[in-house]
């Protein structure tokens, strides 16, 4: 698309031994206020019954939403956190992995009942087509598709494969952002460069830890008041035999 740059299928991936996720049913994107025109009928195209926000109040008052006015859909807003990041936050000498393991575990901790509701919702008969979003589609976004790829099935290194997809996006938004809104690439070349970093070793360390206090990365989605009957819901919703 031309103004959203991080919007992809979760389907093709590996789940277990015998079956694949399917595709053209759940997304993951950045910033879907941008959309219009041509991107706009690229949306229209995929049918999607549910977009899920994950961007705090302050980002959706200044920025906008998803235009259901164009494109009805049921739209959800689950905050993960309060407040997006700040410079203040940077530890001195801490390295940009150092950054996204502190804060992918603070996202974990006061977002974890948000990301429970998203992946509740997802399960929901009916919910399929869905798309789930924040503003680069890179942290929160990145989080929730490793909790849900990894409660249906998927290995870790399907989860981080994907979750590297991301720095692509995270190129062609600063390109897009040089060629359409110079202002705009001159804030983001002032960003500290662990806001726009997508490690899969910071991931991964977060991941190592969840696995290891709750057995699994199901194991801590049924921690947070995910029933299993709802990710056996998701899996039966999500899952196609590998061919």
């Amino acid at each position: 698309m031309e103004a959203v740059h991080n919007f992809r299928d979760l389907g093709g991936y590996p789940a277990g031994d015998d079956s694949v996720t399917a595709w053209s049913l759940l997304y993951r994107a950045d910033g879907l206020y941008r959309l219009s025109g041509a991107d706009l009928d690229v949306i229209r195209t995929l049918g999607l019954r549910t977009v899920i926000d994950l961007r705090s109040q302050a980002e959706l008052d200044e920025r906008g939403t998803f235009p259901r006015h164009k494109v009805p859909v049921d739209f959800s807003h689950l905050p993960i956190i309060d407040a997006t990041w700040q410079v203040e936050e940077i530890a001195v000498g801490g390295t940009d992995s150092d950054f996204l393991v502190a804060a992918y575990r603070h996202m974990l901790t006061v977002g974890s009942r948000r990301f429970a509701m998203a992946i509740e919702q997802l399960a929901q008969p009916g919910a399929l087509p869905a798309v789930f979003h924040c503003a680069a589609g890179k942290d929160r976004t990145g989080l929730l598709a490793a909790l849900i790829l990894g409660s249906i099935g998927a290995s870790r290194s399907v989860i981080l494969g994907d979750y590297a997809l991301t720095a692509g996006g995270m190129d062609r938004m600063q390109a897009w952002a040089s060629r359409e809104f110079p202002d705009m690439a001159s804030r983001m070349g002032e960003t500290p460069s662990a806001f726009l970093a997508a490690l899969p070793e910071a991931l991964d360390h977060v991941l190592d830890e969840l696995c290891s206090k709750h057995g699994s990365i199901r194991g801590f989605v049924l921690s947070i008041g995910v029933s299993d009957a709802v990710l056996e819901a998701l899996s039966a919703a999500l899952l196609v035999p590998r061919v």
